[in-house]
């Protein structure tokens, strides 16, 4: 199990690593996260520079893959070379995508007529691109999620926990990283925004 955390120049490291942290809660030997960059190494919106653990082009067979957001997304959809490199597959992957990197999805044609979640800054981005944008945190339909919000990215790595170990597995690393004395309300509240999206 491959989940490609796609993180481009000037990402969000509240997105890329929280959602990291948490999808590492699991320890199977076969259970393997990467940051997933288009260089050997990139850099954050606020300075950290990180080495890629695995290139864009893994992506294409990774079993899920998430997609950051940054300072510099509308960039990335501008340059086609570079969106080239994107072969992502739902019929076949797990894919989710968080604040502009809904942007991403809706300009990779992979959301369609399905609504949207992404963060304020971006929604008029993402409505310009034919999307819907919902006012919630979390959405999703079938292999494809979106998430808004910095805080949402838990959501979408126990998105991708629930729907390949289940949701005894999600509820469990959620709650290992939830606040103390909030732990139980913390992880009620995520399963809430979650179950709805979950196969039967």
């Amino acid at each position: 199990m491959h989940i490609a955390i796609l993180t481009f120049d000037g990402f969000n490291e509240l997105d890329s690593l929280i959602a990291f942290g948490v999808l590492h809660r699991i320890k199977k030997p076969d259970w393997r996260v990467s940051l997933c960059c288009p260089h050997t190494e990139v850099t954050s919106m606020n300075g950290v520079t990180m080495h890629a653990q695995s290139m864009l082009e893994d992506a294409r067979t990774a079993d899920a893959v998430l997609v950051g957001s940054g300072i510099r997304t509308r960039d990335v959809v501008a340059d086609p070379a570079l969106m080239a490199r994107l072969a992502l597959d739902p019929s076949r992957q797990l894919i989710g995508a968080q604040c502009s990197g809904t942007l991403v999805l809706a300009k990779l044609g992979l959301l369609g007529s399905v609504p949207a979640c992404t963060d304020l800054t971006t929604k008029p981005w993402v409505q310009e691109a034919g999307v819907e944008v919902l006012n919630q945190p979390f959405y999703a339909n079938g292999n494809v999620a979106t998430a808004g919000g910095c805080f949402a990215s838990p959501y979408l790595a126990a998105w991708v926990i629930a729907r390949t170990e289940g949701i005894d597995a999600a509820a469990e690393a959620l709650h290992y990283v939830a606040p103390v004395g909030e732990k139980e309300a913390y992880v009620e509240n995520a399963l809430r925004n979650l179950r709805p999206h979950l196969p039967g």
